[in-house]
């Protein structure tokens, strides 16, 4: 039995070789929501989702995001409109007195669809449309992710880490910043002072999000440390589950080069040596690491090393080895 903490691309990727190594039935893959967004009504989950549309082999695998050989023309009949009238692009938050005006679940990330930033496929936002419905109708994020894992035959239980709304931040000089217009729509080039992680003060953790951190062991991918994996830790029973649990993370990192994405600078602004070295501070609850086998970082934890580069699922079994000794590792330092 095993629970993955899956945000950004950096889990998924190892959930590509990892359900050779762990029962694919006895997996319960934790999704970040901190970087979820309300596009023109509809709820839009793209860590959950990525695992959904993983799982069922319809995942965009070039991008990490959406349904591959997905078509787009609800998307780009949106922006003909708005640049027929004449309308401004980009992202276009809704005003502050409707950020938390609609449905709790959507706080503090509302955008209206006109010429909406983020590319949706219409097979995705088929997706999108009977999330916010099941939603609308009294169902819990839980319970709808469920219902639309169902849809996609997932072997694995894929949950929320809740089902209260917490929304990442990014603080830059110019202003505030949702995550995915900082990413998405900005390229990740503004200033970051600071993340935060609104909501999470007030949130719980779902009952299965919790649940699954309790069945101890618990494997963190290479995610970004901060805002794909920060979120989960901003909530307090989340974080002191993982104090408790056998934990194991793959770092990011190959000492001081990050794989892909805004995991450095994100890392550097939040008070953290955008390294293997500050993985480690930034998840003190850790058991055991895997690290690269070029990376020479001494830790004060059992390391595993291996090529963590994944391109294939060759790779990410490799990696997943590598996981399932790091857990036999830490549990034997927990017997001694």
């Amino acid at each position: 039995m095993a629970t993955f903490l899956s945000g950004g691309t950096g889990t998924p990727k190892l959930l590509d070789g990892a359900l050779s190594i762990f029962s694919p039935a006895e997996t319960t893959v934790v999704g970040n929501t901190g970087d979820d967004v309300e596009l023109g009504g509809l709820l839009v989950c793209p860590d959950i989702d990525t695992v959904l549309f993983q799982q069922d082999d319809e995942l965009n695998r070039e991008t990490w995001w959406g349904i591959a050989d997905d078509t787009t023309e609800t998307h780009d009949e949106l922006l003909r409109l708005a640049e027929s009238a004449g309308l401004d692009d980009g992202p276009r938050y809704l005003p502050d007195d409707q950020q938390t005006a609609g449905r709790k679940i959507a706080s503090w990330r509302r955008f209206s669809g006109v010429a909406e930033f983020m590319l949706l496929g219409d097979r995705d936002r088929a997706v999108h449309v009977t999330r916010t419905g099941l939603l609308d109708e009294g169902n819990s994020l839980t319970e709808t992710t469920r219902v639309l894992a169902d849809a996609f035959d997932s072997p694995l239980d894929i949950v929320p880490m809740s089902d209260d709304p917490v929304a990442s931040i990014i603080h830059t000089p110019e202003g505030e910043l949702h995550f995915q217009e900082f990413w998405v729509a900005r390229g990740g080039d503004p200033e970051v002072t600071d993340v935060e992680f609104r909501g999470a003060d007030d949130a719980e953790a779902s009952s299965a999000a919790l649940s699954a951190l309790t069945e101890e062991p618990v494997v963190i991918g290479p995610s970004n440390p901060v805002t794909s994996i920060g979120p989960m830790l901003a909530i307090d029973e989340v974080r002191e589950a993982l104090e408790t649990a056998t934990v194991v993370a793959v770092s990011p990192f190959v000492e001081d080069r990050v794989f892909s994405g805004p995991a450095g600078k994100l890392m550097d602004a939040v008070g953290y040596e955008p390294s293997t070295a500050g993985v480690a501070e930034a998840y003190p609850f850790v058991d055991a690491f895997v690290l690269d086998e070029e990376d020479s970082t001494t830790l004060d934890r059992p390391v595993v090393r291996t090529d963590t580069k994944m391109d294939d699922a060759a790779d990410a079994e490799r990696v997943a080895r590598a996981v399932k000794e790091a857990i036999e590792e830490a549990k034997a330092m927990e017997i001694a």
